[in-house]
């Protein structure tokens, strides 16, 4: 009953504290025989990293993934992978004088209020640095669904600064240290960020993760819609306050004419005119991109002293010392992707498990 578990048929574990000696997951349901080897783990987990630019934690851990399970001779074996990353550079030290108080925003007090213990380094399990091992998850389902479907997540709004869709050039994410799209802005966040940081507060954020290549079929109605479970598996991140699909909210304010994805027949199957669901109708990918945004509460560790109260109920007041990223949501952003794609390779194992693979298309006869 402690839900450290999610997925139906590729389901992942994830185990550990941030000042613990390793965090780690288990990977079950993986098919047997694909290629694997950790360094198909670890390119991903270098993206997400701490310690990489003076705008995230300046905590140094190189989240090296070690393969203890389920690989034998370079392939997986059908049978459960387990990953450990080691914790290297824990201070627990700094968060001596948060032991009896509770930071506002934080999960301090939801933690203790449910178990009546906590742990105070770091947050234990309410820590981002569990997202490492999500991380890792996502490097197995990446190999799950293959190279046909890529995931791409990009940091869209920090603060009050917006990307612009106009400006839009995934080549740029690689070119700055905030996975922004758009060159221009990237240069007003650095001059925010900046200035948030050296004041000792934190700023939110907001993330776009886009799928491509998926094919038209994965999900189900009423209870398995791959919305519901994309957005499910989006809000389980660390400072995730709020998920939207396609045009998410701004469809409120559209037209059913406006709002209407319509479709013409292509040489390969119908084709959208426009994408306002996200690529998925009640439940069930359409083919088209699949696109979700989260949004990323500011960090709750902070300099700036907060009104609070201890666990004695005496009214105190806290600021946090320590290593944090003033804006939670640019690491984000491989979690997002790592996320994704751990629905999306379950998705697609239910989909072939139900119905052998394949979709039907209008004016063609049996599955493509």
């Amino acid at each position: 009953m402690s839900h450290d578990t999610f997925g139906h048929l590729f389901r992942v574990t994830t185990w550990g504290e941030s000042h613990g000696p390793a965090i780690g997951c288990v990977v079950d349901g993986c098919p047997p025989g694909l290629p694997i080897g950790e360094s198909d783990l670890q390119i991903w987990l270098d993206r997400r990293k701490p310690g990489g630019n003076r705008f995230v934690t300046q905590r140094k851990e190189s989240d090296t993934a070690q393969i203890l399970s389920g690989v034998f001779e370079g392939v997986t074996t059908g049978t459960p992978i387990s990953i450990l990353i080691a914790n290297e550079d824990a201070r627990s030290k700094d968060y001596g004088e948060i032991a009896d108080r509770f930071r506002p925003g934080h999960a301090d007090y939801a933690y203790f209020a449910k178990y009546g213990v906590r742990d105070h380094r770091g947050g234990g399990r309410s820590s981002a640095r569990e997202t490492a091992a999500r991380v890792a998850a996502g490097g197995v389902a990446r190999l799950v669904l293959g190279p046909e479907i890529r995931i791409r997540a990009a940091v869209v709004q920090i603060g009050p600064h917006r990307v612009s869709r106009e400006r839009w050039d995934w080549d740029e994410i690689e070119r700055n240290p905030f996975w922004c799209p758009d060159s221009t802005i990237a240069g007003t966040w650095e001059g925010f960020l900046d200035k948030t940081r050296k004041s000792g507060s934190s700023c939110g954020a907001v993330v776009e993760v886009h799928a491509e290549g998926v094919p038209a079929g994965w999900g189900a109605p009423l209870y398995g819609k791959l919305d519901a479970e994309l957005a499910a598996a989006l809000m389980s991140i660390n400072a995730a306050k709020g998920v939207e699909v396609g045009a998410g909210f701004a469809a409120a304010e559209l037209s059913g004419e406006e709002n209407a994805d319509e479709m013409r027949m292509g040489e390969h199957g119908p084709e959208f005119l426009s994408n306002h669901a996200g690529g998925i109708l009640g439940g069930v990918s359409t083919g088209q991109a699949l696109i979700a945004r989260v949004a990323f509460k500011p960090t709750s560790s902070i300099l700036t002293p907060r009104r609070t109260v201890d666990i004695t109920g005496a009214e105190v007041e806290v600021a946090t010392r320590g290593r944090h990223d003033p804006c939670v949501g640019i690491r984000g952003a491989p979690v997002v992707e790592a996320m994704t794609a751990c629905v999306l390779a379950d998705a697609f194992l239910r989909h072939r498990g139900q119905t052998g693979g394949g979709a039907f298309q209008p004016g063609r006869p049996g599955r493509l």
